[in-house]
């Protein structure tokens, strides 16, 4: 056992004490910050305000708040006084973003470039052009910046950008080959709009061919039969009838033949056009399919489509053609554990047993959802190895006390994502490996979980960070409302790890709220069917009531559709996917039913939440369900232990 010096361990408690009493200390400050915050941005903070927190942690996002409010008559004075003090921070970096537009806006160049600063805004990258423009450097440098600008991609550049573009065109800059590099490029994420704008500039012939191809590209049509022979117009035909194809691809594959004669369109165009005819047939598994799969050239198939072709395969009980598809996978693609796992099952649905033994074996090495089912296939102990990191004493203190991090922390308490986000990539921006992970552990011990998520996974190794990766909050109402439905905790901790990473505060562009996303109109169902207090939609946000009407949802969900692995696909689709669903493949296996769901978000939720459980069963219990009974409901299955297998054991 090593033994920790007294002096060490002394100074490491005093710094830990220490890092709590500032934290106290900013919890205390709290409510008046917030108060000032309102009142700032509102225009109101007064000087008194402002000054009993100039020592705050977050003075210099209070004094932001106050110069955004009106950022128009700012004074330059001001503006390099407040870039000066926070130089360096995450706040200087936004106000430099706010000042460099507002500059634009009033046309003041000397004072715009005296501030510029690099930016990944093509807004003020324009700007910027503009204020060079303006002041007299127009060189070489300039003319090829904004060519690079020109060329950003096929969508629509901002408004700012057109009087640059403009000097550019003047000044010889956008000749015809330019145009029509950017035209090529906007028609293959069909934006005929930029298509038209890029036009513009074209001699009168060529602007009116440009503007027929986006025309043909908006809706298919036969003047394109008479289109010049070129390379050109073989791609731009291609594009045409590979949107046609999303969403009528009889149609399109109807008319392929006749453009492809007429304008002589080789494999590679023909292959674009077969690929998304047989992709948005087989979205809704049409019983066309499988000739439309076998009309896609080899060499047109993307690791998408393959996995299509097996869904297909599977979708009508053909075995051998499953496997057949999943044998042409490209290794890469083939090698993880889902794939590894299904040819498992197509070689035992074809009588090969030894070799699906096999392969079980490969994919049960893999702490996923098929991996979890390889496991279960063979009998054996589910593979987990997870990482508890042992750092220094005081390396979490000296990460906690970092500024930015302090802000980061600070900002998020406050329920300002954006600005604690803000700091906190400052602050990784600095940080080692070791930094950054321990970054991820100050911020799950306040309360802001989703960092292991979106932080963690560089290096391998991360991804066996299991108490980082998938936290327990609010266990006791977890247990309570599971035991309350009869629910298993591990499903609601997972149901709420796969929805919102724990933030009680999420909202979804759906408007589903809190913890477990919970829609407005299902909450107040939920709620006044079994008497749960409810005050509206903003109660999801509370984590006790969420938790509550959640848990009771997937109840309800259950009991509605007889097994879990479909009250998971109803709880995220809806009522009518998961009814066309089962009507479709009645009496699948549940592992097949589930790898041919047609939607990919829901098709990936169900497998998601379903690994997530048994990770969480394990935090929980130290052991879990198996999840080919957790699936089916069956919770006095007898329960699985875990091992770490060779292939997963941590680096020395």
């Amino acid at each position: 056992m090593v033994r920790i010096p007294l002096i060490v361990l002394a100074a490491a408690t005093a710094l830990c004490l220490s890092v709590r009493a500032h934290a106290q200390s900013l919890e205390a400050q709290r409510p008046a910050f917030r108060t000032a915050l309102a009142n700032a941005e509102a225009g109101r903070l007064e000087p008194a305000s402002s000054a009993a927190l100039a020592r705050h942690p977050l003075s210099g996002w209070l004094e932001f708040a106050a110069l955004r409010h009106d950022p128009d008559v700012v004074t330059s004075a001001q503006a390099r006084d407040f870039l000066r003090r926070h130089d360096g921070q995450a706040v200087a970096a936004q106000f430099r973003t706010l000042w460099l537009a507002a500059l634009a806006r009033r046309q003041d160049w000397p004072t715009f470039l005296a501030a510029w600063q690099p930016t990944d805004s093509v807004a003020l990258q324009c700007a910027h052009l503009q204020a060079r423009q303006a002041t007299g450097r127009f060189d070489a440098a300039w003319t090829a910046q904004a060519q690079a600008i020109w060329r950003k991609g096929a969508k629509s550049l901002p408004d700012g950008c057109d009087p640059v573009f403009n000097v550019l065109a003047t000044q010889g800059g956008l000749p015809a080959a330019l145009r029509w590099e950017r035209i090529e490029a906007a028609a293959a994420e069909r934006q005929t709009g930029v298509m038209r704008s890029a036009a513009r500039g074209l001699p009168t012939d060529e602007a009116a061919l440009a503007n027929d191809y986006a025309a043909f590209i908006d809706a298919v049509h036969p003047r394109a039969l008479n289109w010049p022979k070129t390379d050109r117009s073989r791609r731009m035909a291609a594009h045409g009838l590979a949107k046609l194809a999303q969403s009528d691809p009889d149609t399109a594959e109807r008319l392929l033949p006749q453009y492809a004669d007429a304008l002589g369109m080789g494999d590679t165009e023909r292959g674009q056009v077969l690929y998304q005819i047989a992709l948005w047939t087989v979205a809704s598994y049409g019983p066309d399919s499988a000739r439309r799969l076998g009309n896609v050239p080899e060499s047109a198939y993307d690791e998408r489509l393959h996995e299509w072709r097996v869904r297909e395969a599977m979708s009508r009980g053909d075995w051998p053609a499953a496997l057949a598809a999943l044998r042409k996978m490209p290794p890469s693609q083939r090698t993880d554990s889902r794939w590894r796992y299904f040819e498992a099952r197509m070689s035992e649905k074809t009588g090969d047993r030894v070799g699906a033994q096999r392969l079980f074996r490969e994919a049960a090495t893999s702490p996923t959802f098929h991996g979890f089912l390889a496991a279960d296939r063979l009998g054996q102990d589910y593979a987990l190895c997870a990482w508890i990191p042992r750092d220094p004493p005081d390396a979490k203190q000296a990460v906690a006390r970092d500024p930015a991090i302090v802000r980061a922390m600070e900002l998020w308490q406050l329920e300002r994502p954006g600005w604690a986000t803000a700091e906190w990539n400052e602050a990784l921006s600095r940080f080692n490996d070791t930094q950054r992970r321990i970054a991820v552990e100050v911020a799950r011990d306040n309360g802001w979980f989703d960092r292991a998520v979106f932080s963690l996974g560089r290096q391998p190794d991360e991804q066996r960070l299991y108490e980082l990766r998938f936290p327990l909050h609010h266990g006791d109402t977890i247990r309570r409302e599971a035991a309350r439905h009869a629910i298993d905790p591990a499903w609601v901790a997972a149901e709420i790890r796969a929805e919102s990473i724990f933030n009680p505060k999420a909202r979804s562009g759906a408007n589903a709220m809190g913890l477990m996303q919970v829609l407005p109109g299902t909450g107040a169902g939920v709620a006044n069917r079994l008497g749960i207090p409810y005050a509206g939609a903003s109660s999801l946000y509370d984590a006790d009531t969420n938790i509550a009407i959640g848990t009771a949802y997937l109840r309800e969900m259950e009991d509605k559709y007889g097994v879990p692995y479909v009250a998971i696909a109803a709880y995220n689709a809806g009522p009518a996917p998961t009814a066309r669903w089962q009507s479709q493949r009645p009496g699948f296996d549940p592992d097949l039913w589930i790898e041919t769901i047609s939607y990919k978000e829901t098709r990936e939720y169900v497998a998601r939440v379903l690994a997530f459980s048994v990770i969480y069963d394990w935090r929980l219990n130290g052991n879990a369900l198996p999840v080919s009974d957790r699936m089916m409901g069956r919770v006095q299955a007898k329960r699985k232990a875990f091992t770490c297998p060779t292939a997963q054991m941590p680096k020395s």
